[in-house]
């Protein structure tokens, strides 16, 4: 049974090519150790009045754009598996330490899920 983790995270507009570059090189990172997707979106239409909306959730403030994302897995021991070679990853860590962290981290919503339709 696949395995994705999603997250969804505030993104100051002027750091959109900032955390777009920094994604495209984790997303290859993540398919080199194994992850079946990685997938990166940017907010277009989510002016929702029948739900709570992805800005209101996450508080989003002036001047910035929802990133809604998620990586797709075998299963969740795949993803176990390949989160922690990521995480060691010399690239991935010097990524993290030589740039400035493009979004705020504390703002992001984050979560494992096991996938029960995959139409």
């Amino acid at each position: 049974m696949k395995y994705v983790d999603g997250y969804v995270l505030p993104v100051p507009k002027k750091n959109l090519p900032a955390y777009r570059r920094m994604a495209q090189k984790a997303g290859k990172l993540w398919r080199e150790y194994g992850a079946l997707q990685f997938c990166e979106c940017v907010g277009d239409d989510l002016q929702v009045k029948m739900a709570a909306s992805f800005p209101r959730t996450i508080k989003l403030k002036r001047g910035e754009v929802v990133v809604f994302s998620w990586i797709v897995f075998k299963s969740h021991a795949h993803r176990d598996s390949v989160n922690a070679k990521v995480m060691r990853d010399p690239r991935l860590i010097k990524m993290m330490i030589r740039r400035r962290c493009p979004f705020d981290p504390k703002r992001m919503v984050y979560g494992g899920f096991k996938v029960v339709v995959d139409a």
